[in-house]
């Protein structure tokens, strides 16, 4: 029976090496440097880049990645679980003030962030001047006058999701941008609503993922009518610190004023 302990052996072997290969996967520090141009963007405004990063969790944030996007952010969008139940709220903070080289910050709440006690939390971001965006629009305006309105909402799962709220909160600004950390949002748009992007994590892009197939599609850009929805992979894990073709990620998205709504190429750096 000797070839059964070796085919056992060989069985652990294999095993730890994929374990340890999804480990390495999920440790990944990558930031997707990416143009989206939009026909309704206000002429004259110069460009928007926004650095967006959903689904932290337990992790901490590189310094390689934060000195990757140095110098190259106008504001920075947190979508959501920026921890989950069990991280402490030094751990929070740590990544705030890293995060808070880069640019303002901006949040929206996720379902993990309801863990625990989600008032500390609330008062660990006021402390550190982050704009919750809990069913509330900002505006941004140039020096010419032109106005951006930026959105977000609370978190679906949890029904705290209030987008009328959120657009009643906005001006007349002729380009929107709605932040909400379950990409479920898209069920509730409708072209009057005048949204033009749409920033999501939540799904992990399925996390582990088998021959392409997972419990959620795989993270990226799509279009509908006028309006680009993203679906981040996020950049921390859920339950077990593994991923498997779904890498995490983070992005830096330049919004620019184009014939229409399309996407210029990626390019993706890993640190």
């Amino acid at each position: 029976m000797l070839w059964v302990s070796g085919l056992f052996i060989f069985i652990i072997v294999v095993l730890f090496v994929l374990v340890f290969y999804m480990w390495r996967t999920a440790m990944q520090d990558r930031l997707i440097f990416q143009h989206l141009y939009f026909n309704n963007f206000p002429e004259g405004f110069g460009d928007m880049r926004i650095f967006f990063i959903s689904d932290i969790h337990r992790r901490i944030i590189s310094d390689r990645l934060i000195e990757g996007a140095l110098g190259k952010v106008d504001l920075v969008i947190i979508g959501g679980d920026l921890r989950e139940g069990g991280v402490p709220l030094l751990r929070v903070e740590k990544n705030l003030l890293k995060l808070k080289e880069l640019g303002p910050l901006y949040f929206v709440w996720g379902n993990n962030d309801y863990e625990g006690d989600f008032h500390e939390l609330d008062a660990t971001l006021l402390k550190h001047g982050v704009k919750i965006l809990d069913n509330t629009a900002v505006s941004f305006e140039s020096q010419n006058g032109k106005q951006i309105a930026l959105l977000g909402i609370d978190d679906i799962t949890e029904e705290r999701d209030r987008l009328d709220l959120a657009l009643s909160d906005c001006g007349n600004e002729p380009f929107r941008v709605l932040v909400s950390h379950n990409p479920l949002v898209k069920e509730q748009l409708m072209p009057e609503h005048r949204i033009s992007l749409v920033l999501s994590g939540h799904t992990h892009g399925g996390q582990i993922r088998l021959f392409g197939f997972g419990p959620y599609q795989i993270g990226g850009i799509r279009r509908e009518g006028n309006c680009l929805y993203v679906t981040s992979n996020g950049y921390g894990t859920s339950a077990v610190p593994l991923r498997l073709e779904a890498r995490p990620e983070t992005h830096l998205f330049t919004l620019k004023r184009g014939k229409r709504t399309e996407m210029g190429e990626a390019v993706e750096k890993t640190y």
